[in-house]
């Protein structure tokens, strides 16, 4: 399981100040009468890791043999043959195309042989299903993966085997994927991007890592140019299934110097390990389950960590961002303070962009509502073609929507008119129903102090 519900709302939820709804409500309405055609993205323009090799042969040693509860694997297993995939259920009528998109970008950046097919026996089934199926069988997921199954009725009868778990894997022949079929077109497309890398991939997150979809922290929605990286060293001809870490750790120095000669020139930066302190307490913070003082409190023990630890980097600036997230609605200033200071630890942190996008749309949301619209479209500048490089739709679609709001306050209304336009056909695709798309356009609007709640 990688994409848990909480953290996706959390990231790209409400963004009004002062308010208490984190989801659309559907009883929301605009004063968009018909919808533009939905968007989407063309050429990917995924970023080379710009890490040495050294760091890099450690990401992938931890990515790799390890488990995301912190269990280390005994041997390394992946595909030893051509990888076929088909789909089964009810797909969304996005998934396809997304899917095809998906296959095309493993084969030629990662070079694996990969395809889809049509039948009944592939060794990667994906099956669309349900929210509300995936959440029966695991209630903090959004979507996952599971080996040596195809079906969800084979998991229901599976789950607590032996034959569904990935430390007893030597070699891999078959493995499930369940999406979901009834949510947005880039919450299905981001679960496949996710749960294929772990499908044929690594099976670890680290929260160390600023750049890559193997971070639980969800800003970074499809496969980067690291992942892509990680992947084709996964099946490097070097490498083979029922290796031991010993034994991968002798060859993956080589096969990084193969695969990404300028990384062999960068001075190692050692980033130290997260305690499982700091992730239990980002769990708890961000996580399904908990109340809102427990939340806060977790928060704030995550910051204490890492203010402890001396982290500099993204995880410290995550740990304000997640006390800026839970303390908005009820002390903004307070908010704002956090989400600056997150936002001056992501500059210092190489391959944070996304991150800074997302911290972007809290500060201007802020500005906006202060009526400060020329403050706001300074901060928007840079971050409208961050996400459209990084293919997130929904963030891309709030960016603009804020954008729009920012030059109504500065009297710039035609532009407005076309920018918020514009933004419809992203926000289709990130949002879904277009009852969803208009409740976030009011949301956004009612930021604006010219408009006041009722927009």
């Amino acid at each position: 399981m990688r994409r848990l519900i909480l953290p996706i709302c959390l990231m790209l939820g409400a963004c009004m100040p002062g308010t208490s709804g984190e989801i659309a409500s559907r009883a929301a309405t605009g004063d968009v009468s018909v919808m533009p055609p939905m968007k989407s993205f063309s050429m990917p323009r995924p970023a080379a890791p710009q890490r040495p090799n050294v760091d890099l042969a450690r990401d992938f040693l931890d990515l790799s043999m390890k488990l995301e509860s912190g269990r280390q694997l005994s041997v390394l297993s992946r595909f030893e043959t051509p990888i076929t995939v088909r789909v089964t259920g009810a797909p969304a009528a996005t998934l396809l195309p997304d899917l095809n998109r998906l296959l095309h970008r493993v084969r030629n950046e990662a070079g694996i042989n990969i395809r889809q097919v049509e039948g009944q026996a592939a060794n990667i089934t994906i099956e669309a299903v349900s929210r509300a199926d995936i959440r029966r069988h695991l209630p903090q997921a959004a979507c996952f993966v599971v080996p040596n199954i195809s079906t969800l009725a084979e998991y229901r009868q599976a789950r607590r085997a032996r034959l569904t778990s990935w430390s007893a894997l030597e070699t891999r022949k078959r493995i499930a994927i369940f999406v979901p079929n009834d949510t947005s077109p880039q919450e299905v497309r981001d679960c496949l991007h996710e749960e294929l890398a772990q499908a044929i991939g690594p099976l670890n997150d680290l929260y160390r890592l600023s750049d890559s979809v193997f971070n639980d922290d969800n800003v970074h929605t499809v496969l980067t140019g690291f992942d892509m990286l990680m992947l084709r060293a996964f099946y490097a001809p070097e490498l083979r299934s029922g290796m031991s870490r010993r034994q991968v750790a002798d060859r993956i120095p080589g096969i990084l110097r193969r695969l990404n000669p300028a990384g062999e020139n960068i001075a190692a930066r050692h980033p130290t390990t997260t305690p499982r302190a700091w992730i239990r307490a980002i769990q708890t913070a961000l996580g399904p389950g908990a109340g809102p003082v427990q939340r806060r409190k977790a928060a704030e023990t995550a910051l204490d960590i890492a203010e402890t630890v001396g982290w500099t980097d993204h995880r410290r600036a995550f740990s304000h961002y997640a006390i800026g997230r839970l303390s908005q609605n009820t002390d903004p200033e307070y908010a704002q303070n956090q989400f600056a200071a997150a936002d001056a630890y992501y500059r210092r942190t190489p391959g944070t962009e996304m991150h800074r996008a997302h911290t972007a749309a809290q500060l201007a949301s802020y500005a906006i509502s202060r009526g400060r619209g020329d403050e706001a479209l300074r901060l928007l500048a840079p971050q409208i073609s961050v996400a459209e490089s990084h293919e997130n739709a929904a963030l891309l679609a709030q960016l603009m929507m804020l954008r729009a709001e920012a030059l109504e306050l500065t009297g710039r209304v035609a532009e407005a008119r076309s920018v918020r336009l514009d933004s419809l056909g992203w926000a289709r695709y990130g949002y879904g129903a277009d009852w969803a798309v208009r409740a976030k356009l009011r949301e956004v609007s009612a930021l604006n102090p010219l408009k006041g709640p009722n927009g």
